[in-house]
């Protein structure tokens, strides 16, 4: 696990409802993960790449939409899913979510430029 991000002027853990409401995100699931704790980002579409690579406590930036990314979102700890595109996640999807804990969110903006803003907002 990397460094756990937290506010320079209040030293307290940066959490996934923080990142929602700076970004005006939606959340179509998971609403008691909201205040999971945040540690980074990754941004990838390869379910693969993210098993392999991403560390617990992220955010991890996609455009998948199937139950699948819950799976790994769970086998990871992941902090939550943000959805890129406008993209929607399915019933399935929604429901696992729920059973895990973990919100799924949303933003009409492409991948890199949300990656980017994330980027920004946990590394002032």
């Amino acid at each position: 696990m990397g460094e756990r991000t937290f506010y320079k002027e209040t030293g307290k853990e940066m959490t996934v409802r923080e990142i929602v409401e700076s970004f005006n995100l939606k959340v179509f699931t998971g609403e008691q993960g909201l205040d999971n704790p945040v540690e980074g980002g990754y941004t990838s579409d390869l379910l693969s790449d993210v098993m392999g690579y991403a560390d617990a406590g992220r955010v991890w930036i996609t455009l998948q939409t199937h139950k699948n990314i819950m799976a790994i979102a769970s086998l990871k700890e992941l902090a939550a899913v943000l959805l890129v595109k406008g993209f929607e996640p399915d019933q399935d999807t929604k429901a696992l979510a729920e059973k895990e804990g973990i919100p799924i969110l949303g933003t009409t903006e492409q991948a890199f430029e949300i990656s980017g803003r994330l980027y920004g907002l946990l590394n002032p």
